[in-house]
C-alpha cells in the first residue's frame, strides 16, 4: 500500500488541499492520501484556530474522493510533532509505504520543527510547488541537508519504494488558495 500523508492545521480546508491531492495519486502512483487533521501545530498561535472538531468536518466536507482520507490521526495517537506521528505510523503500519507531502513553503521553514532531519530519514518526501515559495525552497536549509537523496521530477512514480532520505521537488499548476485568505475574507463578512 502507497498511501500519501497530507498534515495541517486545515483551517478551513480548501481545493488547494484537494488539488495536491489529486497531483500526488497521479504523479507518486499513490493510492491514497490521508490528510492529518492537526488537533494544533505548535508553531501556529491559538487564537484564530477553529475548534479540531470544526476543521475536521471542514476537511470531510472538501475533501469529496473516495481516495482521500481525513483523519483525526494525531489526537488518536497523542502525538504532537510530526517525526513522532510519523514513528507511530511506521511502527504501526510497518508494510505500508508512506510519503510526506508538503508545499514548497513548508519546505522553506521545516527545519524550525522538532526533529525535522528524523522525517527525512524515515519518511520520503514530495515537495509541491507554491506561488512565490518554489525558488526559495530549492535553496533552503533542508533542500541543501538532503540534495544528494533528491529524486528527478521524472522519476517521481517511484519515490513511495525508494529508500529515505528521499525527496522529489514537484513543479505542478500552482494553485492561489491561501488558508489565511479564506479566514481574513471569511472574518470580514
Amino acid at each position: 500500500m502507497r498511501i500519501g500523508l497530507l498534515g495541517g492545521s486545515f483551517n478551513p480546508a480548501h481545493q488547494g488541499h484537494v488539488h495536491i491531492s489529486h497531483e500526488a495519486i497521479k504523479r507518486l502512483n499513490l493510492q491514497e492520501i490521508w490528510w492529518l487533521v492537526s488537533p494544533q501545530n505548535p508553531l501556529k498561535p491559538t487564537s484564530g484556530m477553529a475548534a479540531f472538531a470544526e476543521r475536521l468536518a471542514s476537511a470531510s466536507a472538501v475533501a469529496r474522493d473516495p481516495r482521500i482520507r481525513v483523519t483525526g490521526i494525531e489526537a488518536a495517537f497523542g502525538t504532537r510533532t510530526t517525526a513522532d506521528t510519523l514513528k507511530t505510523l511506521h511502527h504501526h503500519l510497518p508494510e505500508v509505504s508512506f510519503v510526506w507531502l508538503m508545499g514548497a513553503d513548508n519546505l522553506i521553514q521545516i527545519d524550525r520543527w522538532a526533529r525535522w532531519q528524523e522525517i527525512f530519514n524515515t519518511t520520503a518526501v514530495a515537495v509541491f510547488a507554491r506561488p512565490t515559495y518554489s525558488l526559495r525552497a530549492l535553496s533552503a536549509k533542508a533542500a541543501r541537508r538532503f540534495a544528494r537523496r533528491r529524486i528527478k521530477t521524472r522519476a517521481s512514480r517511484r519515490l513511495p519504494l525508494e529508500r529515505p532520505p528521499a525527496w522529489v521537488f514537484l513543479p505542478i499548476r500552482l494553485d492561489p488558495t491561501s488558508a489565511t485568505a479564506l479566514r481574513a475574507n471569511r472574518e470580514g463578512q
